[in-house]
């Protein structure tokens, strides 16, 4: 198989599909490798290092899309990347759809097979290739709250872990998932008052035994989640519903009452946001004020540390990669029931429930697209 590896185009997006190693493995599986001049460049990897792993370089995103039959990316298509999908390619990478209508209509209409990074499940229900993500979003998370809190940024002039004789930030996150025990981890190394409220008993338990009394556990009613929420300086939103649209937690209403220059840093932007206030923000301008409230909404977070950020995800997404290039995209789904939901459209139809439901789509089961998808082909 040709997998292309095109440059990120989303606004500061300095991550790579395929690391310069990756494209090693690539290669020694017996697999060509087009990558887009510059495309690593955000994670310190040239096209020289490129070239001495065995990929071609191309010298732009056109030519790397008519090259290949697998497209492997980091974020979702842009516009001008989806119109230049095929029925025949196979595109590998992070899609969020559900609250993405544009996307899925393109996607829809291209005929290609696409599969996403972040509903591709594992043995125990987990979200493995959304992981190291998670994981650098919610590290990122308080770094991003802390700086939001500073006066030049609107915030309260807060110092998120005080000093000896004056009380530290009170930080509060929401969902007690990957996102939010690595934001306690960081909350915590930093000195700030930190609380979790979740539903599930399980997560709070196993977040108490690790962080013991340095965190607040709290099951999460909607009078709890009021109180925590107004007493906060820094709220981080870390809920996660896979594959579909985040659940808005926090009302307008809720917004308006909270302390003058306190933060939101949600982390679920990508699935729509968890507070009515969000809309999605970018590296160039990445918070704006409502309500005296700063909110930092920036969609492609682990972006702004590439390197560790794609070496992480590389980590993760490369097993599956091998087995759709060596295997071909049927047998290497329908082989592995834990990569199969990671299809979401093939053929123009949807074969995510979540997806389809979200935006008013026909849900197809995706073995039967799979099966209709290859019928299409030998027709």
């Amino acid at each position: 198989m040709r997998i292309g590896v095109p440059k990120e185009i989303k606004n500061h997006e300095y991550r790579v599909g395929l690391t310069p190693d990756s494209v090693h493995e690539m290669v020694a599986h017996g697999h060509e490798v087009v990558v887009e001049t510059n495309a690593g460049i955000g994670i310190g990897a040239s096209d020289a290092d490129y070239e001495a792993a065995g990929a071609k370089i191309l010298a732009t995103a056109r030519e790397v899309f008519d090259a290949a039959n697998m497209i492997v990316k980091v974020k979702e298509p842009q516009a001008v990347e989806r119109a230049m999908l095929r029925p025949d390619h196979i595109l590998f990478t992070y899609l969020h759809l559900a609250p993405d209508a544009e996307q899925t209509a393109d996607l829809v209409k291209s005929g290609a097979t696409c599969i996403a990074y972040e509903t591709v499940v594992d043995a125990r229900g987990g979200l493995p290739l959304l992981v190291p993500m998670s994981q650098v979003a919610g590290r990122l998370s308080v770094i991003a709250g802390a700086k939001a809190l500073e006066k030049a940024q609107g915030g309260s002039g807060t110092l998120i872990g005080g000093v000896p004789g004056v009380e530290p930030a009170k930080v509060v996150v929401i969902g007690g998932g990957v996102v939010g025990s690595h934001a306690i981890t960081m909350a915590i190394g930093l000195g700030a008052d930190v609380a979790v409220l979740d539903r599930n008993t399980t997560v709070l338990g196993n977040l108490a035994q690790s962080f013991g009394p340095a965190l607040t556990t709290v099951y999460s009613t909607k009078s709890a989640l009021e109180k925590y929420v107004l007493e906060a300086d820094v709220v981080i939103g870390a809920v996660l519903v896979a594959g579909a649209a985040a659940p808005k937690l926090v009302s307008r209403d809720l917004v308006s009452r909270m302390k003058p220059g306190s933060v939101l840093v949600d982390v679920a932007i990508d699935q729509g946001g968890c507070f009515e206030t969000s809309k999605a923000t970018t590296h160039s301008e990445p918070t704006y004020v409502v309500d005296e409230v700063v909110h930092y909404c920036v969609a492609n977070m682990p972006g702004a540390v590439p390197k560790t950020s794609t070496y992480a995800l590389n980590n993760a997404t490369l097993p599956f990669a091998l087995a759709l290039a060596d295997k071909g995209a049927k047998k290497a789904l329908l082989d592995d029931p834990h990569f199969l939901p990671g299809l979401n459209v093939i053929g123009g139809k949807v074969t995510c429930e979540a997806v389809a439901t979200a935006l008013g789509y026909d849900y197809v089961d995706p073995k039967v697209a799979l099966e209709q998808a290859k019928a299409s082909a030998a027709a």
